[in-house]
C-alpha cells in the first residue's frame, strides 16, 4: 500500500510540475507578446510623429552615404558613380537586346519567335539579381564590382555581314580602364562579348578576374510547379557535360567552358573560350508562390596573360533549347536539351538516332504535331511487334485453358503446389508462355521514359495547339479547380483520362483471357486501383505524352482484340494440345521449367510433412 502511495504521488508532482511550467510559460509568453505589441506601438507612434521634412532628410542622408560610399570605392572612376544610366536597344530578327551603361552589359533579351504564358514574349536576363560583373582595383586599397559603375555607352554601328557592334568604356584620367564589346548576328541567339582591359596589371590582382553570374529564372509557361521541376544547372567542366538539379551547389576542379541557367525550354548561358581556371556555382529552387523558378549564382575565376593589355573573349546565350541551335553554340550545349540522363541515361541514344529523327521526318510534312505523334506511335508499334506479337498470341491462348484449368483447381483443392505443378504441365502441352504478358510492360518501359525525355524537352511542341489543347508541351485542362487539391493538382486533364480509360480497359481485357486464382481476391480489384494511381501522375504530364499514350492503348486493344478472333484458330489449337498430349514426348523442358518443377515438389513435400505432424499432434 505505501509503495502504491509513493506511486500515486510522484505522479500527482509531475502533473503539477507539467502543469506549472505550462502556465508559466504560457504567461511568460502572453507578457512577451503585450510588450512587444507596446513596443509595435511606440514605434508606430515615433514614426507618426516624424514630419515630411523630417523623412525627406533621412532619406536624403541616407542616399549622401550611399553615394559617398560608392565614390570611396570607385576610386580613380568616381566619375563614373553618379554618372545616369543608360539604356540602348539593339534588334534583330530574333531578339530586342536591352544594354544597360550600368556594368556595360546586357540588361534583358526578349525573344521575338516565343511568347511567354504568363504575357507579352519570353524574356530571359530581365530577373531583379540577374547579374555579369567582375571585381577591378579602382585605386590604392580600393576595388568594386563593375556593375556598381556606369560605363560610356556608344551607339550600335551596323557592319558589313550585317551584324551590329555596341561598346561600352570606363575608364579613368590615366587612360586605364575597360572596354565591353558587343557584337549581334542576325540570325542568331548568341552574343560575343570581348572585354579588352587597359593597363591590366594595376586593374586586377595576381593576373585573375573574378566574375560573377547571377541568374534569377522567371516562370515563361502555364505551370509554375511543373517548370520549377524542369529547370537547373548545367556546365561543361574539363570538356564533359553535368548538371544540378537536386543538389545545391558544385565547386570546380577541372577548367569550366561555360555554365548556364535552364529552363524547361530556354537557358541564359555564360561562355569563356578561354576557359574558367576554377570557381563555384549554387543552385536554389524557389518554394514560394511568385513567379521566380531559382536563383543560379556562380564564382568563376579566370587566369590571364600577364601583359599591360589583355582581350578576354566571351559569349552569352540568350535563347531557346533548340538542339540544332545548341549542337553550333559550344561544345556539350546541346546535353543542354535532357534526352535521357544518369539512370535514365540509357534512353538518350534511343531518342537521339531513333526518336527525334523520326519525329522530324514525320514533321516535315505534317504541320498538325498531335498527327506527327499519332504516326510516331504506330512507328513504335511497327517496330516493336515483332517482340510483343508472340506474346499477345501467347496471352490470347490463356483463354482457351480456363475451363481445363477450373478443373484442375477443383481436383486439387487446397493443394497449391500441386496445382501450379499441373498448370505448368497444362501451359507447355498449350505452347503458352505464363510470362509472355510481361514482355509488353517491360518493353514498354524505356520506350516510355525515352519519350518522357523526350516531349519534355522539345521546343517545337511548345504552343501547338490540338483537338482541344491548346499547348502539346503541357498538360491540357479539361477541369480548373481553382485551387490545388491532394496529389492531383488544380486541374483535370481529359488526355489524362483517356490515357487511364484505355489503360484500364486493356487490364479488364487481359484480366477477362488470364485465369484468375480463387484464392487471391485482390487480383480482380487491381484494374480498378491501378488507374487510380496512374491518373495522379499522369495528370500534369504534358498532353503530348498523355496524347501518345492513349494511341498507343487504343492500338494494344485493336491488336488483341483482332489476334483473339481473326488470327488464332481456337479449334487448332486445343488439337494441337491433344496431340501434344497423346505423344510420348513433349517438347524438351527449359532449365527455368525444370527448376520451377523441383521447387515446387520440394515444396509439396515440405507441405505433407507439415500436415502430418498437425495430424500426429491430433
Amino acid at each position: 500500500m505505501k509503495d502504491k502511495n509513493t506511486v500515486i504521488g510522484i505522479v500527482l508532482l509531475a502533473i503539477l510540475f507539467f502543469v506549472f511550467f505550462w502556465y508559466t510559460n504560457k504567461e511568460q509568453s502572453a507578457l512577451a507578446t503585450y510588450q512587444q505589441h507596446q513596443a509595435d506601438s511606440l514605434h508606430l507612434d515615433s514614426l507618426r510623429k516624424i514630419t515630411p521634412q523630417q523623412k525627406a532628410a533621412a532619406t536624403l542622408d541616407s542616399l549622401h552615404r550611399d553615394s559617398v560610399s560608392k565614390q570611396n570605392s570607385a576610386g580613380n572612376f568616381s566619375n563614373a558613380v553618379n554618372t545616369p544610366e543608360q539604356l540602348v536597344t539593339v534588334e534583330t530578327d530574333l531578339i530586342k537586346v536591352v544594354f544597360t551603361s550600368k556594368g556595360g552589359n546586357v540588361k534583358s533579351v526578349e525573344l521575338k519567335k516565343y511568347p511567354s504564358q504568363t504575357g507579352g514574349l519570353v524574356t530571359l536576363g530581365n530577373g531583379a539579381k540577374d547579374a555579369i560583373s567582375y571585381n577591378i582595383n579602382t585605386g590604392s586599397g580600393s576595388s568594386a564590382s563593375t556593375d556598381e559603375m556606369n560605363f560610356t555607352a556608344s551607339q550600335p554601328v551596323k557592319n558589313a555581314d550585317g551584324s551590329q557592334t555596341i561598346q561600352f568604356a570606363l575608364m579613368d584620367s590615366s587612360h586605364t580602364g575597360i572596354v565591353h564589346q558587343f557584337i549581334i548576328k542576325p540570325g542568331s541567339y548568341m552574343i560575343d562579348w570581348n572585354i579588352q582591359l587597359n593597363n591590366a596589371p594595376k586593374l586586377i590582382t595576381g593576373n585573375t578576374v573574378n566574375f560573377h553570374f547571377v541568374s534569377q529564372m522567371m516562370q515563361v509557361e502555364a505551370s509554375n510547379d511543373y517548370e520549377r521541376r524542369m529547370a537547373d544547372v548545367c556546365f561543361s567542366e574539363g570538356n564533359e557535360f553535368d548538371y544540378i538539379s537536386s543538389h545545391t551547389d558544385h565547386s570546380f576542379e577541372k577548367p569550366v567552358q561555360w555554365v548556364s541557367a535552364v529552363q524547361q525550354f530556354f537557358n541564359s548561358t555564360l561562355i569563356a573560350k578561354n576557359n574558367f581556371n576554377t570557381g563555384k556555382v549554387s543552385w536554389t529552387r524557389s518554394t514560394d508562390s511568385s513567379l521566380v523558378l531559382g536563383l543560379v549564382d556562380a564564382n568563376l575565376q579566370m587566369q590571364v596573360p600577364a601583359s599591360a593589355s589583355v582581350n578576354i573573349p566571351m559569349q552569352l546565350y540568350f535563347g531557346p533549347n533548340d538542339y540544332k541551335i545548341l549542337q553550333s553554340a559550344a561544345p556539350n550545349m546541346d546535353q543542354i536539351i535532357n534526352l535521357g540522363r544518369d539512370m535514365y541515361s540509357f534512353v538518350r541514344p534511343i531518342n537521339k538516332y531513333v526518336i527525334t529523327p523520326v519525329f522530324n521526318f514525320f514533321a516535315g510534312f505534317i504541320s498538325v504535331y498531335g498527327w506527327v505523334i499519332a504516326l510516331l506511335t504506330f512507328f513504335i508499334r511497327l517496330v516493336t511487334s515483332p517482340l510483343v506479337y508472340r506474346s499477345y498470341k501467347s496471352g490470347a491462348r490463356m483463354k482457351l485453358l480456363r475451363p481445363e484449368l477450373d478443373t484442375l483447381r477443383k481436383k486439387y483443392g487446397t493443394d497449391q503446389q500441386g496445382f501450379a505443378m499441373e498448370q505448368m504441365k497444362l501451359f507447355r502441352e498449350a505452347g503458352v508462355n505464363p510470362l509472355g504478358g510481361c514482355l509488353p510492360l517491360i518493353l514498354q518501359i524505356p520506350i516510355f521514359f525515352a519519350l518522357y525525355s523526350f516531349f519534355n524537352s522539345n521546343i517545337s511542341l511548345r504552343g501547338q495547339p490540338f483537338l482541344w489543347s491548346h499547348d502539346l508541351s503541357t498538360y491540357d485542362v479539361l477541369v480548373n479547380f481553382g485551387t490545388k487539391v491532394f496529389m492531383i493538382g488544380d486541374h483535370l486533364s481529359l488526355f489524362a483520362l483517356l490515357a487511364v480509360t484505355t489503360s484500364f480497359l486493356i487490364s479488364l481485357y487481359n484480366m477477362n483471357m488470364t485465369p484468375q486464382d480463387p484464392n487471391n481476391p485482390m487480383l480482380k480489384y487491381m484494374p480498378f486501383i491501378y488507374p487510380v494511381f496512374m491518373l495522379l501522375f499522369f495528370n500534369s504530364l504534358p498532353a503530348a505524352l498523355t496524347w501518345y499514350y492513349t494511341v498507343s492503348n487504343l492500338i494494344t486493344l485493336g491488336i488483341q482484340y483482332t489476334i483473339q478472333n481473326y488470327i488464332l484458330d481456337h479449334d487448332k489449337i486445343l488439337s494441337q494440345m491433344h496431340e501434344r498430349r497423346k505423344a510420348p514426348k513433349v517438347k524438351p523442358k527449359s532449365k527455368w521449367q525444370e527448376q520451377y518443377e523441383k521447387m515446387m515438389e520440394s515444396q509439396k513435400k515440405v507441405q505433407q510433412l507439415k500436415d502430418q505432424e498437425k495430424k500426429n499432434k491430433k
